[in-house]
């Protein structure tokens, strides 16, 4: 496994990372022991949850007894304040990106999670209620109670991570050092803002997604449905006609070059500029052993240009 810095931090992550959003939802908490152990035993360090994820907490609760006698070796990094699941804290809690909220969410997380600090604490997506102003003072002082190490954000467009950065450095509090972002060989619009705005400011970009829905492994083709309980057939609009020819090249350059369809997805996206670690998720032992795997390779310049030419954005 490969480290990295995340942003213009001292913290390390592994360059391939786990979603946990699978717990709580398509796994249970033996199900999620399972893999947490592959994933550690395989080096990961980075686990990435947030309050939302399984509905009602369960993925910080099950993470956090996945991770019981062992909190030291991860990375732990959840999130608050998604705009659309409620989280049950009531009226009082306020606009997702409150003093109020925070204060209230890192609790609970803290106890869910079985911790007494989280090392990165994210955002989840943007709140337009709320001034950034009142969340950065209020996420500072998380990290100065020591609840808290690093802060991120998740889902801001460009201008919202410019406006963060100099509402932080103006405020002398603590910034940003991660954007998390949709971000895969299929969804390469964050390339022409979100992440050249990122590697302005000093932030480690964290793609989610970059599987694009399991369409990267390259089990789906023209005339070959996605199989039954995957993310892809639930979201069968998700599968056009010039995705499934951007697989195809994909995987037709992976055969001329040796490579499997999953180095190309989490190799090829580690190695663009401003990407510091792919967290992808899994819901076996082998899936995340497969993953590992795949983060192995560097492409060199050449390789990485023909990628890029492949999945070009127009």
């Amino acid at each position: 496994m490969r480290y990295r810095p995340l942003g213009n931090s001292g913290l390390m992550v592994s360059v391939v990372g786990l979603g946990c959003n699978n717990f709580g939802r398509r796994l249970d908490v033996e199900q999620t022991q399972v893999v947490v152990d592959a994933a550690i035993e395989a080096g990961v360090t980075l686990l990435d949850t947030a309050e939302a994820y399984g509905g009602g907490g369960r993925s910080e609760e099950y993470l956090g007894a996945a991770l019981a006698g062992r909190r030291d070796q991860v990375v732990l990094a959840t999130k608050f304040g998604a705009q659309g699941p409620g989280m049950g804290y009531g009226p009082a809690a306020g606009a997702k990106g409150s003093r109020a909220y925070l204060r209230r969410a890192v609790e609970h997380s803290l106890r869910r999670l079985q911790t007494d600090y989280i090392d990165l604490y994210q955002i989840h997506t943007p709140d337009l209620v709320t001034p950034i102003e009142e969340t950065i003072v209020a996420l500072s002082e998380l990290v100065q109670s020591g609840k808290v190490r690093y802060i991120g954000h998740s889902n801001f467009s460009a201008v919202q991570i410019a406006t963060a950065a100099a509402t932080a450095r103006e405020l002398r509090a603590v910034p940003f050092i991660s954007a998390q972002n949709h971000w895969s060989w299929l969804e390469r619009g964050v390339e022409r803002d979100v992440v050249p705005a990122a590697r302005q400011f000093g932030l480690g970009v964290l793609p989610y997604f970059p599987l694009a829905n399991g369409l990267l492994t390259g089990k789906v083709r023209r005339g070959v449905p996605p199989a039954e309980g995957t993310r892809l057939a639930s979201r069968q609009d998700y599968i056009t006609d010039a995705k499934l020819e951007t697989v195809e090249a994909l995987a037709e350059w992976s055969q001329q070059h040796g490579r499997t369809m999953l180095e190309v997805a989490i190799s090829g996206l580690a190695a663009m500029p401003g990407c510091t670690s792919v967290i992808a998720g899994a819901t076996s032992a082998d899936q995340v052993r497969a993953n590992v795997a795949a983060g192995q390779w560097v492409p060199d310049a050449s390789e990485l240009a023909e990628i890029d030419k492949i999945t070009a954005v127009g």
